[in-house]
């Protein structure tokens, strides 16, 4: 449900509207380097918003999602992605911003010296000025920019606080002994079980596997009808 909701259908939105909110900048015609590409990042939202765009991806997999799609807000979960390099080579005006993991994306450390100066000029929005004169628009100090500058869903949020709130059930009312202090996989059947919860939004009904057909996948046919493993 993570994923499937939150990253696919919160997160891509939320970075433009971030966008919009701190900067108020039209789209049209902007050049877009997008560091790696994935769920959170897809770009159909922008698709006809008319950006230029420049990905960069490390996992040949992801990149050939990049390939097919128009453009790409993105994140990669990395640290040091953005270095003080690219930031020196940056053109003026040049907006920066993170939707990856907590402020280590970009790399901050490196623009608090004593040659740089910062300059606050709205919530949320820094001026990071060069001594020539150059300066980048830092978003939200480097944070997350869907949880610093924008909104969430209540529908997607209630999926997520739903699946937590469950998990959290199980951790409670579980046999002493059977979860370590390690990380486990949240069962399939849980994550399917909030997502029908969620059915009666749209008035949605489930198609019934008929036991022939469970019988051929070689699954309940009450579910899960997905492995573990599956994103």
């Amino acid at each position: 449900t993570k994923q499937k909701f939150e990253n696919l259908y919160c997160c891509k939105e939320s970075i433009l509207d971030g966008l919009k909110r701190t900067t108020d900048i039209m789209f049209g015609g902007k050049q877009v380097v997008v560091c790696g590409y994935g769920e959170v990042s897809e770009k159909k939202e922008c698709s006809h918003i008319g950006c230029c765009y420049i990905v960069t991806e490390v996992d040949p997999i992801c990149a050939v999602q990049a390939c097919m799609d128009d453009m790409v807000i993105t994140c990669t979960g990395n640290k040091n992605v953005v270095e003080r390099e690219h930031l020196d080579r940056m053109k003026s005006g040049c907006i920066v911003c993170n939707m990856g993991h907590c402020s280590t994306e970009i790399d901050l450390l490196s623009l608090r010296t004593a040659e740089l100066r910062w300059k606050r000029v709205r919530p949320k929005v820094d001026h990071v000025i060069w001594p020539d004169g150059k300066r980048i628009v830092l978003l939200a100090e480097g944070r997350l920019l869907n949880l610093s500058c924008s909104t969430v869903p209540l529908f997607v949020l209630s999926i997520t606080a739903t699946t937590q709130a469950l998990a959290l059930i199980e951790l409670y009312s579980a046999p002493e002994g059977r979860y370590k202090q390690d990380v486990y996989l949240l069962p399939k059947k849980m994550d399917e079980y909030v997502a029908s919860l969620h059915l009666q939004t749209f008035d949605a009904h489930l198609t019934e596997l008929t036991d022939e057909q469970a019988k051929y996948l070689g699954i309940s046919k009450h579910g899960p009808f997905k492995p573990n493993y599956y994103k």
